[in-house]
């Protein structure tokens, strides 16, 4: 997967950006944003499940402990996004471009993403077990505490990206590009890597994890193993 990302659009450059409606109410409610823009709006404590955003604009929005489990986000463009305390579990998210936003504390286990591409943007402890990610880009993102346990991602890549502490157990990799992330720190699962690509110093990096993860004691020769007989020794009866 090439890691040419090309720079985050802004509104004016969205190709549905003239059929725009401005949003002008202060919540979720009714379920459908078709060609809306919503800007600067704080959405707290609410419960719309399966709400759809198609060819849709927010820019500034905040969303405190709102669940929109099985959410659909079709051609949407989010940028200074906060998402803290969500609930987007078995959401759908196709062609979305997101800048500048943060996502803390969010569910999205079982969610399924497609051509999405973040940008700048900053993860933190966000739930994407067994979530499906096809052509995902993270670009100069933070992802710390990243849960993709049983996750399936194809074709990612993070380029300028940091990898603290994600979990990894049982995921799925194939073709994600490692190569241009700036750190990578499995919490768990590192055995998970197979199927990424990395550079020959990121496996180095990378080392002490794979040696444990194998059940390999690295030592050098002439240190003591813990437990082990020594040459020429016999046992005693």
């Amino acid at each position: 997967m090439a890691n040419q990302v090309p720079s985050p659009r802004e509104l004016d450059e969205l190709a549905f950006a003239p059929h725009l409606r401005r949003f002008s109410g202060d919540s979720l409610r009714g379920g459908m944003f078709d060609t809306v823009h919503i800007d600067g709006v704080d959405f707290a404590d609410e419960r719309v499940e399966e709400t759809s955003f198609v060819e849709a604009a927010l820019s500034a929005v905040s969303f405190e402990r709102v669940r929109m489990r099985r959410a659909r986000l079709n051609d949407v463009w989010l940028q200074g996004v906060r998402m803290v305390g969500c609930d987007l579990a078995e959401s759908s998210w196709l062609d979305v471009e997101a800048a500048r936003g943060v996502f803390a504390g969010l569910e999205a286990h079982g969610a399924g993403l497609r051509r999405v591409t973040f940008h700048g943007c900053k993860f933190d402890s966000v739930n994407l077990r067994g979530a499906k990610l096809h052509e995902v880009v993270f670009h100069d993102c933070v992802l710390r505490e990243v849960d993709f346990s049983g996750a399936a991602l194809t074709e990612c890549a993070f380029p300028g990206s940091r990898l603290e502490q994600v979990h990894l157990h049982q995921a799925k990799l194939t073709e994600v590009d490692l190569r241009e992330a700036t750190a990578i720190e499995p919490a768990d699962g590192v055995d998970a890597l197979r199927g990424a690509a990395v550079t020959p110093m990121q496996l180095l990096e990378l080392a002490p994890a794979l040696a444990a993860a194998l059940g390999l004691t690295v030592k050098e020769a002439g240190e003591p193993l813990k437990g082990a007989v020594r040459r020429g020794s016999r046992s005693r009866r």
